[in-house]
């Protein structure tokens, strides 16, 4: 007996030590367990709670929005999900919660739950967006502008004439207010002709915010985006999100298909009446604000594997841009290079380097090629650029390629294979393109966008007849 009650004090010490709240309940939604984290997130003691149903203790919650007993019910795990609740002292707090049952085999014993809570992280996010407001209104502001765009349409190199087409789309979409969704991988510059357009808008002299919706948990992302009310969460204030913020100006939403599909809904409400409501607020405020979005995947894509609401994609992809990766847009490569090197001293660069470059496929796009030649003009100083400067990503294409009677040579059996597998996907699918992008395990608008350049190289070569899905 004298054991029994030693391991059960001993697991209450170490249980009441974790620095996470934990709350367990028996099969009936009683409480057995409660530590002093929890109470202290709750604004509670733990003799109130303990004993007691879950529903009396937080009368805010329901059987559908209790993590516990849903778990109490499907008997199923739930882990990291978002949680919002009031205690029984009127505060609003937000976790994310782990929920396990607790099982004797097949007889559900009750159910665990450990919750970490986030209202930390967002009054760290408010101090941070007071601090820029003092600097904001500091003598020193009208020299630093912390929410202007820096970048111009001239600012994305190119001599590859799809995207000089889409630089005179993004100019064409600069004098509407009209939502615009650029797409393209990671490095291609998405953020430079999001910042282009702003600048060349009516809307250039008002604020030009970006936000990276996949850099942060999902309830911070909501009071980042549109505000706290005083009392919505432990330590919350009044504080504008930045909707208001980027009033009159423009809101760049980087990696747009992760954010959550509830925020998802939210922003559709804000395109549709212009209008938003603090996070624990009551009332709508109005906000003018043209919103650019961007991600590294084609939007259709997002849309069927569900990380893109459809209604939203239709609101959103009124204006699309489309950048393509540097890979199929060799010329910019060897444009890029002569750029970057010109702002420096006067560097010889041999034959076999440029062609070196232009033969590594690129997956970070400019943003790699870019951190690329500031480690070779690292490397090599003042001297003339070699094979010895290059890092060996590169060293390792150089190697490979003095197996291949020419470069060039490589190329154009690349891309004859590349053309024979896109015409037999056509010919097995009748011409239609979205059957055969699957087929191709490649985006629908990458396929059009070489069906294009296949009829431009030539008319004489006869090519599927394309037919779009209904």
């Amino acid at each position: 007996m004298q054991t029994h009650t030693l391991s059960k004090e001993m697991l209450i010490a170490i249980l009441d030590g974790i620095d996470e709240a934990i709350h367990a309940v028996d099969k009936d939604g009683i409480t057995i367990y409660y530590n002093k984290v929890a109470a202290g997130y709750d604004g509670m003691n733990v003799e109130e709670v303990l004993g007691k149903h879950l529903l009396h203790v937080f009368p805010s919650l329901t059987e559908e929005t209790s993590t516990l007993l849903k778990v109490l019910k499907t008997k199923k795990p739930i882990y990291h999900e978002n949680q919002r609740y009031e205690n029984r002292k009127g505060q609003l707090l937000e976790t994310v919660n782990t929920t396990i049952p607790i099982l004797n085999g097949e007889n559900l014993l009750g159910a665990v739950e450990i919750a970490k809570n986030y209202g930390h992280l967002n009054t760290l996010s408010n101090k941070l967006m007071d601090l820029q407001a003092k600097i904001n209104k500091s003598e020193g502001a009208k020299k630093f502008l912390p929410f202007q765009a820096t970048y111009t349409l001239d600012n994305f190199i190119t001599d590859d004439p799809d995207c000089i087409s889409m630089l005179q789309d993004a100019m064409l979409f600069a004098s509407s207010l009209l939502p615009v969704v650029i797409w393209g991988e990671t490095g291609t510059g998405k953020e430079i002709i999001a910042q282009g357009i702003h600048h060349q808008s009516l809307r250039k002299h008002g604020p030009f915010i970006a936000q990276n919706c996949g850099a942060i948990p999902a309830t911070l992302l909501e009071s980042i985006l549109f505000g706290t009310e005083k009392g919505s969460y432990t330590g919350a204030v009044d504080r504008k999100g930045l909707f208001e913020l980027a009033t009159g100006g423009t809101l760049f939403l980087d990696e747009m298909n992760s954010m959550p599909l509830e925020l998802q809904a939210k922003l559709l409400r804000v395109l549709e009446d212009g209008s938003i409501r603090r996070v624990g607020g009551t009332t709508t405020i109005k906000v003018d604000v043209r919103i650019i979005t961007a991600m590294n995947e084609s939007p259709e894509t997002c849309v069927e594997n569900g990380s893109f609401r459809a209604d939203l994609y239709y609101r959103l992809n009124t204006c699309p841009i489309y950048i393509p990766p540097l890979r199929e847009r060799p010329h910019d490569i060897s444009l890029l290079l002569q750029k970057k090197l010109q702002t420096r001293i006067s560097y010889l660069l041999p034959k076999v380097i440029e062609e070196i470059f232009g033969s590594y496929h690129w997956p970070g796009n400019v943003r790699e090629l870019i951190n690329t030649i500031e480690y070779v003009l690292l490397k090599s100083k003042s001297e003339t650029i070699s094979t010895k400067h290059l890092p060996a990503k590169l060293n390792k294409i150089k190697q490979r390629a003095s197996t291949l009677k020419s470069l060039g040579s490589l190329r154009t059996e690349l891309q004859k294979t590349e053309e024979s597998m896109i015409r037999n996907a056509m010919d097995q699918t009748n011409g239609n393109v979205m059957k055969a992008a699957k087929i191709l395990d490649i985006p629908r608008q990458t396929l059009q966008y070489k069906l294009a350049k296949l009829e431009e190289k030539s008319s004489a070569t006869k090519v599927p007849e394309i037919r779009h899905a209904d």
